[in-house]
């Protein structure tokens, strides 16, 4: 007859709920959160908005990807509504600072690290990642494993200070980022504008939320980041999701 089971002996089911909230056993030592002021996009965010003192991911598709011109502003947009300084490692010298003025990230307030390898941003990224004063941590990478993005997510949770990945694809690298511990992954591309005039307006990007620990994936089509950091909606799409891919009506038909 087997012995009885103790009350303070944790369930399978309790274990398992531990190991999923983080993938590293442990409770998130943060639970601040930024919403994006995008209501279909906060509600599919656990807490309604992007959480604060985690590592998440941004990647750009298609041949810009290299680039990540975009994921560089959506970056960019997210770190202007918050205080302090910004660590931002470097991939190579093309990072445009009148481009992050634009979306509200004064140059003045950035930090520039000149890490040209994933070798080299990972420990940076780490390092900066102990200072509780940043406004968050940017590092751009071709590539991020497993085991090196647990150390940042543990590390970003250990100082409450938020990490970003910017993917920057090269030759024979795979489309999507490997599997990794981050909070939440996004792809991000430019949108069709409204063509019914001739004056240019502000530009769209589509947004899609691929992973989201405790969250719901979508995608949006949202205007790009203001003077001020701030998404919005355009108001011809309010209240609609964004359309399927083409790549994946041509599958779905």
């Amino acid at each position: 007859m087997p012995p009885s089971r103790s009350s303070d002996v944790p369930t399978l089911d309790a274990l398992r709920r531990l190991t999923e909230r983080t993938g590293t056993g442990s409770e998130p030592a943060d639970s601040r959160t930024l919403p994006f002021g995008v209501t279909g996009l906060d509600a599919a965010l656990p807490g309604g908005g992007l959480a604060l003192g985690a590592l998440h991911q941004i990647h750009e598709g298609g041949p810009r990807g290299r680039y990540a011109a975009t994921a560089v502003l959506f970056a960019g947009g997210i770190l202007a509504r918050l205080d302090g300084p910004v660590l931002w490692c470097l991939h190579s010298r093309d990072l445009f600072a009148p481009a992050l003025a634009r979306v509200g990230l004064h140059p003045d307030r950035v930090v520039y690290c000149e890490t040209w390898r994933d070798a080299e941003v990972l420990p940076a990224m780490e390092e900066g990642l102990r200072h509780r004063g940043l406004a968050g941590v940017v590092g751009e990478l071709t590539r991020m494993t497993l085991t090196p993005s647990r150390r940042l997510q543990l590390a970003a949770e250990g100082s409450g200070v938020t990490a970003l990945v910017v993917h920057r694809l090269c030759a024979g690298e795979a489309v999507e980022p490997e599997p990794s511990a981050a909070r939440t992954r996004w792809r991000v591309a430019p949108a069709p504008s409204e063509g019914t005039s001739r004056r240019m307006g502000r530009p769209r990007w589509r947004l899609d939320l691929q992973r989201c620990r405790g969250g719901a994936p979508g995608a949006w089509i949202v205007e790009a980041c203001d003077a001020q950091g701030r998404l919005a909606v355009p108001a011809s799409l309010a209240d609609r999701p964004a359309a399927p891919e083409r790549g994946q009506r041509r599958a779905a038909g």
